[in-house]
This record gives C-alpha cells, sequence and structure tokens, in this order.
C-alpha cells in the first residue's frame, strides 16, 4: 500500500492554516495539489469533495476532519494535510472545531484502496501521542519528518 508520506510534501502540508471557515480550508488544500494535476482534474476533485461533505460531514471527531472523494479521470491517490489556527467550525460529529484536516482523493476505479487509505489515515491520527507530535510541530518539514516516523514505525508492510 502507498504510505500516507509519500503523498505528502512542502506544497501541500500546512503547519498554520489560518481560514475562515470550512470551505476555505477545503479549497485551500485542493489548491495545494495543483502542482500535481491538470486544471480540469483540480475542479473534479473540488466538486468531488464538496460533494461528499454535502452527503455527511467528514469531520470524525477529536478536531480532526477527513475530507475526501473519489473521481474518474483520475489515476492516482493525491493528499493534502492542515494544522489550523484557529479551529475553525466543520460541522464535526462531536461539533467540536476541527484543528487538523487530512484531505484525501483517488480515482473512482480503486475502491478498495481508497477504503484502505481512508482507514489507514483513521488509525495513523486517532493516535493520541501521534496528534500530540504534530500539534508541537512549527513548520511542513517537521510534519512531514513527524507523518514518516510514525509510517515507518507503526506501517512496515
Amino acid at each position: 500500500m502507498t504510505r500516507i508520506f509519500n503523498l505528502l510534501n512542502e506544497r501541500n502540508v500546512f503547519a498554520s492554516l489560518a481560514a475562515k471557515n470550512k470551505e476555505e480550508v477545503l479549497r485551500t488544500l485542493i489548491s495545494s495539489l495543483e502542482p500535481d494535476v491538470e486544471k480540469t482534474e483540480l475542479i473534479a476533485i473540488e466538486e468531488a469533495v464538496f460533494e461528499r461533505e454535502k452527503i455527511m460531514s467528514t469531520g470524525v471527531g477529536k478536531g480532526l476532519a477527513i475530507p475526501h472523494g473519489k473521481l474518474a479521470g483520475i489515476n492516482n491517490n493525491y493528499a493534502a494535510f492542515a494544522m489550523l489556527q484557529p479551529p475553525v467550525d466543520y460541522q464535526s460529529v462531536d461539533e467540536e472545531p476541527v484543528s487538523m484536516v487530512f484531505l484525501l482523493v483517488g480515482p473512482k476505479s480503486s475502491n478498495s484502496m481508497h477504503i484502505k487509505m481512508l482507514s489507514h489515515i483513521s488509525r495513523l491520527m486517532n493516535n493520541n501521542s501521534f496528534r500530540q507530535k504534530l500539534k508541537e510541530c512549527t513548520t511542513s518539514k517537521e510534519i512531514l519528518n513527524v507523518f514518516e516516523e510514525e509510517e515507518h514505525l507503526h506501517f512496515t508492510s
């Protein structure tokens, strides 16, 4: 399975993103994928992610949101991550504001891979010590190092 760390880089990881609301967070994360995808794909990604949010908020609790989408026309998985300062209202299941957002988009044709990656992200992000390490980061590079270390320790397969 693709490691989450391999989908992230300093362009799509934000150590302290200031956004007014959920929509601004999502648009910023999606826009960060622009160097890796075509403009038409970027538009389709945005539509898929916002459509998914209309069905049900991806604010999963504990200050975390995992917006995601699957779409035809792309062949790879893409991700972005942000620490939000200040946290934003996200209509989360626990009704608490969100301070960490992990975006994942992938091809519609790889449904089982998409589900496995979402599960992997969820396991990572539900780890209290991992979340604490992320909170202590002040740069994108530090966040990337925390993801790499954590995946190396716990997901060596």
